[in-house]
């Protein structure tokens, strides 16, 4: 019987102290929720016709530095220009990539305008004069995922000073159609 009663008191023992380490719990549920919006990205690239991206190839912050132009006389590598009566053009090619994803849209609108205005050179891209009053619509119906090629020129007067420094910024902005 004493056997017994031991066991009895172990088995009450190991109840309690059983009871007395269980560890409280608790539970949720968190519910997610996401809605996709399609995107567009544009990037510039280095044309191989081109001068190369000084910097910012592939991101769409880079940058052309022509390097020293002149009416006469040599031109850097991938630069191309043309001479008037009056002044000279300097271009160069560049590329312009618009990606999309989770879109529809077949294709895009690339327009471009000067960040400040510039009363002594003119601008163009793509064979299209672009100015700092209005967006210039370089195409309408622009191509997802591929290089276009969009040279970039500066028309000089004969007027302009040697040391003379060119220096703008273009704004490009791509809307999916």
């Amino acid at each position: 019987m004493k056997k017994i009663s031991i066991v009895t008191i172990f088995a009450a023992l190991m109840m309690i102290s059983s009871v007395a380490v269980a560890q409280t719990t608790a539970s949720g549920t968190l519910t997610v929720s996401a809605t996709v919006n399609g995107s567009i990205q544009l990037v510039f690239n280095s044309d191989a016709a081109g001068v190369a991206l000084s910097s910012g190839a592939g991101t769409n912050a880079a940058t052309l530095a022509f390097g020293n132009v002149s009416a006469f006389g040599t031109v850097a590598a991938g630069v191309t220009r043309t001479t008037t009566a009056s002044n000279f053009t300097v271009s160069s090619a560049v590329d312009v990539q618009v990606s999309k994803t989770n879109s529809a849209s077949a294709n895009y609108t690339l327009k471009a305008q000067l960040g400040t205005a510039d009363a002594t050179n003119t601008w163009s891209v793509g064979g299209v004069a672009v100015t700092s009053a209005a967006q210039s619509t370089l195409t309408a119906t622009g191509t997802y995922a591929a290089n276009s090629n969009f040279p970039v020129a500066i028309t000089v007067p004969f007027t302009s000073a040697s040391g003379t420094t060119i220096s703008n910024t273009i704004n490009y902005v791509a809307t999916a159609n």
